[in-house]
């Protein structure tokens, strides 16, 4: 029986051992989305906020939330997806982002990879001799920041979860990047800067079970569907490592979110002029080095 009333559960949270009906679970998930973006203040009255979404069930369910609350706390929205040029992948997606998008009423801008840099990544990957992540992660990061600033963003929400984090700082701890892990956090970032449009993540404190779990029962019209590319990534490796400790440990990814919240503020204090924020000598962006990886890497194509 579910925890707080007398029906059948259809999840069992972290900590519950005897589950949470859906009813009780839609109140359970939304009061800890709106309790993570109380606690870390990460929005603001009056801010407009750029909702970064790919068609899948963690953007999506991000988007419906903020939606719902931004007449609460007052706030405006815009959706913002990258189009990779991923065939038979993001063109299924974009559609759902766009059905979704006009049933909620929110504006959503989208920018191709073949608009920007000329080749969709699918045609990227043959010219280049990189790993589809690496190509991939440097021109979403480079994109997503320069059109948050045209569009006035004053921070950009993602639908990163508790799991992605996780998986995050581990990576970062197996490479030995301490640097990097000090941009992580509820929002990233060290300091201020008028060029680099800061990110949030609501769902930082959300597993992403629940997260499926509420799309879910939400009745999404979604896919459930990963990026073709996820099986050659680094990522995936970590993923399915920590999953199974967790499988054996319960309550272990909480325990490496806990402890890093815990030290967070010590890395980024540290590491605060570690690496000045400087710009791209070519494209202006915001980057540590004199040309940016985004630049590196169209110099490569040519």
């Amino acid at each position: 029986m579910c925890s707080r009333c007398q029906l059948n559960p259809v999840i069992f949270p972290p900590n519950n051992t005897k589950g949470l009906c859906k009813s009780c679970f839609f109140k359970y998930f939304e009061r800890k989305f709106n309790r993570t973006i109380s606690q870390f203040k990460l929005i603001e009255p009056n801010e407009k906020i750029g909702v970064a979404i790919s068609g899948g069930k963690d953007s999506l369910s991000l988007l419906y939330l903020l939606n719902k609350l931004k007449s609460k706390k007052r706030f405006s929205i815009e959706a913002l997806l990258i189009d990779e040029g991923i065939k038979g992948y993001r063109d299924r997606t974009i559609k759902d982002a766009k059905d979704f998008c006009k049933e909620l009423g929110v504006k959503l801008n989208i920018i191709s990879y073949k608009d920007e840099i000329g080749y969709p990544l699918d045609n990227l990957i043959k010219k280049l001799k990189m790993k589809p992540c690496s190509i991939c992660g440097v021109f979403r990061r480079h994109l997503i920041n320069k059109y948050s600033r045209k569009l006035n963003f004053d921070k950009v929400a993602t639908g990163h979860n508790l799991d992605d984090e996780v998986q995050t700082i581990l990576m970062n701890q197996f490479r030995n990047n301490p640097e990097v892990s000090a941009r992580l956090g509820p929002i990233t970032g060290i300091k201020d800067d008028k060029k680099f449009i800061r990110r949030i993540k609501p769902f930082y404190l959300i597993t992403e079970k629940e997260v499926t779990t509420y799309a879910y029962l939400k009745n999404f019209k979604i896919k459930f569907c990963e990026c073709p590319y996820n099986t050659e990534s680094y990522r995936i490796n970590v993923r399915e490592f920590i999953n199974k400790f967790e499988e054996k440990y319960p309550g272990t990814k909480h325990s490496i979110i806990n402890s890093f919240l815990e030290i967070l503020p010590i890395l980024k204090e540290r590491y605060k002029n570690y690496n000045e924020i400087n710009y791209c000598k070519l494209c202006k962006e915001p980057s540590s080095k004199e040309i940016c990886q985004a630049c590196e890497i169209k110099s490569k194509i040519k």
